[in-house]
């Protein structure tokens, strides 16, 4: 189930003025760079947690409806169901009524009754859903320990800039951090 990114969020879970009073920066020479790792530091926060912080849009692309009608959704949280298209043989896109879908919001999974769903005419990325996932708009919307993860990391790799370009530890998940998100990390079994 490949996810494609449509819309990144429009904020940040910190501005870079707030990043700057908790690095006590007093300058604004390094104010891209502070902008740039905040970016990075979400993006890294949302992948080892599987969690998208604030909202934005991305595209679910399928082969073919599952048996059940149950896609349940590796990222999340999942916010709202936006469209759904089915493919034909030639190509062309067809919506399909989104009250024929119900999106269990807490649980990420999207269910409608698999006699219900067309299937699609081509058999390879025949179908498309538009989602918008994340905890909330508003910086405020992301849980606490998410945000503080996301300023700690900022400030791990803001104190070892040298590091990071040679590539050491770059991989690595800091503990204090890792010890934050551990309540959010999606569990594979």
């Amino acid at each position: 189930m490949p996810m494609l990114l449509l819309a990144g969020p429009a904020a940040e879970p910190w501005t870079v003025a707030d990043l700057k009073s908790f690095l006590r920066v007093e300058h604004d020479a390094d104010d891209a760079v502070i902008a740039s790792l905040l970016t990075a530091a979400r993006a890294q926060i949302e992948v080892w947690t599987g969690k998208m912080l604030l909202a934005q849009r991305w595209r679910l692309v399928l082969d073919a409806w599952p048996r059940d009608g149950r896609i349940v959704l590796r990222g999340g949280p999942l916010r709202a169901l936006i469209a759904v298209r089915s493919y034909d043989e030639r190509g062309y896109a067809h919506g399909l009524d989104l009250d024929s879908f119900v999106p269990d919001l807490a649980g990420g999974v999207i269910a409608s009754p698999p006699w219900a769903l067309p299937e699609p005419g081509r058999a390879i990325a025949g179908i498309e859903l538009d989602l918008e996932l994340g905890y909330g708009t508003a910086p405020d919307d992301v849980p606490a320990p998410l945000r503080h993860a996301v300023r700690t990391l900022v400030a791990q790799w803001y104190d070892n800039r040298g590091e990071a370009s040679s590539g050491a530890g770059s991989a690595v998940l800091p503990g204090g951090v890792a010890a934050m998100i551990a309540g959010y990390r999606a569990v594979a079994l």
